[in-house]
């Protein structure tokens, strides 16, 4: 059985794998955040958000890799806003990384979205239903590129081990693991803060998907719900015990964004969340 109390949490972050990215290091000793809108809608929508995100997260001292999906395939209805596929996405993505200098991460759904994905993204996320294919692990992994598998919400966090090997055999040793709850049916997530020291136990950063952990998943009939109003307890939770990375999906306009609009963070939201969720963070580790 892992040994879970506050010791075991600082030794364990002690032995920390860093993960370098550009000219700093996940899972270091300052805060970094993954954060941007759920879907990609628009060049202005994606631009106004990196400008905004990248001001505050220089202005506070915190690593920031910009964040949107090109193809949302998991939805609950055949009808719902997927995003605009791969081509288009990536060429927006890759404008957004050019303008405004910033790494970015996006998920992919099949092996062959992994090398041209790799063109663009500097970390290559796994999508939490589909953690366990293994053509998929492997495929992102031999891009060379930081993998980030979110952990599906049917798995324990003790179930994560063979999936990092996965990736680990196939060459790659840079890689984040994600916690977003864990579903129990009836339209619900449940986060269990033990998961963040029980899969840092693996050696590698752990983040925490504050946004996607307050999702009702199908709530709303052919779209899915959410309460955003109960991400900054998650989020400042996730830091207290010691999260090396925070996940946020943000827009200017949430109430209108086409893809899970109700858990999302407000743009203009984003600068206090982020600053309480640093203080944490440094007095955790002081």
């Amino acid at each position: 059985m892992l040994a879970l109390g506050n010791s075991y949490c600082y030794n364990n972050r002690m032995n920390m794998k860093r993960i370098k990215l550009r000219d700093f290091e996940i899972g270091g000793d300052k805060l970094t955040i993954l954060a941007g809108p759920c879907a990609i809608e628009s060049q202005d929508i994606l631009n106004k958000t990196a400008e905004k995100l990248k001001a505050i997260t220089q202005k506070l001292d915190i690593n920031f890799v910009f964040k949107s999906s090109f193809d949302k395939a998991n939805r609950s209805s055949i009808t719902s806003y997927r995003g605009p596929g791969m081509e288009n996405g990536l060429e927006m993505l890759s404008k957004v990384k050019k303008e405004f200098d910033l790494p970015i991460v996006t998920d992919i759904h099949t092996p062959d979205q992994a090398s041209p994905v790799a063109e663009v993204a500097d970390i290559i996320q796994i999508p939490a239903f589909l953690c366990r294919q293994t053509d998929l692990l492997v495929a992102a992994a031999r891009t060379g590129r930081i993998v980030n598998i979110k952990k599906g919400q049917f798995l324990a966090p003790e179930q994560m081990g063979p999936l990092i090997k996965k990736v680990e055999d196939s060459g790659n040793h840079n890689i984040l693991l994600t916690d977003r709850g864990t579903s129990f049916g009836y339209n619900n997530l449940v986060v269990d803060f033990r998961g963040i020291p029980i899969m840092q136990s693996f050696g590698y950063p752990v983040v925490f998907d504050a946004t996607h952990s307050v999702q009702l998943p199908g709530a709303n009939g052919c779209s899915s719900g959410g309460d955003r109003r109960f991400v900054p307890t998650l989020a400042k939770a996730a830091m207290a015990v010691g999260a090396n990375v925070l996940f946020f999906e943000i827009h200017p306009d949430p109430d209108s964004a086409l893809c899970d609009g109700p858990n999302m963070v407000a743009l203009d939201d984003a600068e206090a969340l982020f600053k309480k969720c640093k203080d944490i963070f440094e007095l955790i580790r002081s």
